[in-house]
């Protein structure tokens, strides 16, 4: 969500044009009610772009009138750079008048864009996007809470029901959860790959770690058990019994709802967006952020913690991890090995300034910009100097 208005942010004022403040997804797995208003804040966002483009909450009565006949709707090619939107998207706003983008995620190029729209995104996403200032409060509330007792990791814990029906990623799941969600995904017909080989996808790096896997490594990379570890995310598939691994190795594991009252979370239950940014504020702040699955959320939370000067971010090798995890399990490792090797293969993967990773041709498989969004970091010299 953020990326994707980042980016519509952009588009609009490299192309000259007045943007409508943006309508959010409702149709999706949860289904959340909320409008842009209830997350951000509004008047900040417009405001403070007020130098750089127009931005209204609707539109004028004279348009309103001529789209309710006809509103040219689109989605613009993904990873588009500049050329595009002026040579093809530009003479289409002019034509209508009013374009609307019915589609919004990775529409815009990673790499090959004028610095100069690559730091406006930045100033979109670290400046503009102000939560709302209840959001914020109860944030604030949050990171204060566990502050005080020392230093605390946030684990973004992707084992989600809807993340592991359409990954197809059933790892560690009994055959009657496994025949649940293949049932849920075979429900929605917008997703379009049904049949999935679950250990194949595993062994590719492409599955969240289970929280069994996830306690493993996490022991293996030296977390002791008085390690104060606050999980985000959204209701754990299987609830109490996946966690009960986690909870045993880590006793001071705690989330949202154990740390703020019912009366407290009460205006945002019901709301996965409102609830998925006070965990994103809290992430922010983290002394340490692990995220089990390299998804939207945890790709955008380690970009800006670079931006926040380097926190400290585990981005774990899924696909080593794997044959690690399966020889220890399997017998064929000591556990001195394992934590060993777990260590080696993280030593350079804790957020430390790096390139972005470019690949002409393939957009999809480069580095994603929000991730490492370096034109906003310092010079490309600079990071060098560093490494």
């Amino acid at each position: 969500m953020r990326a994707g208005i980042c980016d519509m942010v952009t588009i609009a004022r490299y192309l000259n044009l007045t943007l409508v403040v943006p309508e959010l997804d409702k149709r999706s797995f949860w289904a959340d009610p909320s409008e842009f208003g209830d997350i951000f804040d509004v008047s900040h966002f417009i405001n403070s772009l007020r130098d750089e483009l127009m931005i209204v909450k609707e539109l004028p009565m004279k348009l309103k009138l001529k789209t309710k006949r006809r509103l040219y709707s689109m989605p613009p090619v993904s990873w588009s750079n500049e050329t595009y939107y002026l040579k093809r998207v530009l003479r289409l706003a002019r034509k209508h008048k009013v374009i609307h983008f019915n589609k919004t995620d990775a529409r815009l190029a990673n790499n090959g864009l004028p610095v100069q729209l690559q730091r406006l995104r930045c100033r979109v996403n670290f400046e503009a996007l102000r939560f709302t200032p209840q959001i914020e409060a109860l944030g604030r509330k949050l990171i204060s809470t566990l502050q005080r007792s020392g230093q605390f990791v946030v684990l973004h814990l992707r084992y989600e029901m809807d993340m592991l029906s359409f990954s197809g990623c059933t790892h560690g799941c009994s055959d009657e959860e496994t025949q649940e969600l293949t049932r849920m995904r075979y429900a929605y017909p917008w997703w379009k790959e049904k049949e999935i080989d679950s250990e194949v996808k595993r062994f590719l790096g492409l599955c969240p770690l289970t929280p069994e896997e996830i306690t493993l490594v996490l022991k293996a990379l030296g977390f002791t058990k008085d390690t104060l570890i606050y999980i985000a995310s959204g209701e754990i598939y299987g609830g109490e019994r996946r966690l009960a691994a986690l909870k045993a190795a880590y006793p001071r594991l705690v989330r949202k709802e154990k740390l703020l009252s019912p009366d407290e979370l009460r205006p945002f239950q019901n709301h996965s967006t409102q609830m998925a940014a006070l965990d994103y504020i809290v992430s922010i702040a983290s002394d340490v952020f692990i995220p089990s699955y390299d998804g939207n959320m945890a790709r955008v939370v380690e970009g800006h913690r670079r931006y926040s000067g380097f926190r400290k971010t585990i981005l774990l090798d899924r696909v080593k991890l794997v044959e690690l995890l399966d020889g220890f399990q399997g017998g064929a490792m000591s556990w001195d090995e394992f934590s060993i090797a777990v260590k080696k293969a993280h030593k350079h993967r804790m957020g430390q300034p790096r390139d972005r990773k470019v690949i002409p041709g393939r957009p999809k498989e480069e580095d994603y910009f929000y991730a490492n969004p370096q034109e906003c970091l310092g010079s490309k010299e600079g990071l060098r100097e560093i490494l």
